[in-house]
C-alpha cells in the first residue's frame, strides 16, 4: 500500500466527513483501484478517518439546522451516497422529535407570510405550502397536521 496516497486519503477524510464511495471515487481519480483502493479504505477506517455513522449524523443534523430538510429527502439523500441502513438510523437520531416539529413549524410560518402577499384563496395558499414542506422532505400527514395548526 502506498504511503503517501494513505496520506493524502487521510487528509481528503480530515477535510470533511466522507462517505467510503467519495473515497473510493477520489481514488480513482489519484489512479488507486481494486485491492489497494480497498486496504486504505480499510485503513482510514482502522485509524478512524472514516465512519460512514459519523457522516450520517453530521451530514443529517447539518442538512436539517442549515437547509430545514425533512426527514425524507435526508435519508433518500444518505440511500443515494450508499450508506447502510443501520448509519442512516444512527444518523436520523440526531433530529430530535421536537426540535423537528419546531422546525416544520417555522419554515411554514415564513413561507405562509410570503405567499399571504399575493395568495388570497385559502385553498391555493394551503396546496402551496403543502408543495412547498413536501419538496423540503416532510412527512405529508405532519405537514397537513401542522398547515391546519398555523393557519388557525
Amino acid at each position: 500500500m502506498d504511503r503517501l496516497i494513505l496520506q493524502k486519503a487521510a487528509s481528503y477524510c480530515a477535510y470533511q466527513e466522507r462517505t467510503q464511495d467519495e473515497v473510493r471515487q477520489r481514488l480513482k481519480k489519484w489512479n488507486v483501484w481494486g485491492e489497494e483502493s480497498d486496504e486504505i479504505i480499510a485503513e482510514l477506517i482502522s485509524q478512524n478517518y472514516l465512519s460512514e455513522e459519523r457522516f450520517a449524523k453530521t451530514y443529517a443534523g447539518g442538512k436539517f439546522r442549515m437547509k430545514n430538510w425533512g426527514r425524507m429527502k435526508i435519508k433518500q439523500e444518505l440511500h443515494r451516497r450508499g450508506l447502510s441502513e443501520y448509519s442512516i438510523e444512527k444518523g436520523m437520531k440526531e433530529i430530535g422529535d421536537k426540535a423537528y416539529l419546531e422546525g416544520l413549524k417555522e419554515i411554514l410560518t415564513k413561507k405562509k407570510i410570503i405567499l399571504e402577499r399575493t395568495e388570497t384563496d385559502q385553498f391555493k395558499l394551503k396546496q402551496k405550502l403543502v408543495r412547498f414542506a413536501l419538496g423540503k422532505g416532510y412527512e405529508s400527514e405532519l405537514v397537513w397536521k401542522m398547515i391546519e395548526e398555523i393557519i388557525q
